[in-house]
């Protein structure tokens, strides 16, 4: 039973730092970007 919290706390811990680390690497990129992309294909 303990083995089984500990498993899920590790799993949900672990989603919730690649969604951290995704939203962090995704502000730090230049937040113009999409609209460089956007004007080239017009």
């Amino acid at each position: 039973m303990l083995a089984r919290r500990f498993t899920i706390v590790c799993l949900l811990s672990a989603l919730f730092g690649i969604m951290f680390a995704a939203l962090v690497a995704e502000t730090s990129r230049p937040a113009r970007s999409w609209e460089m992309t956007s004007s080239k294909t017009d």
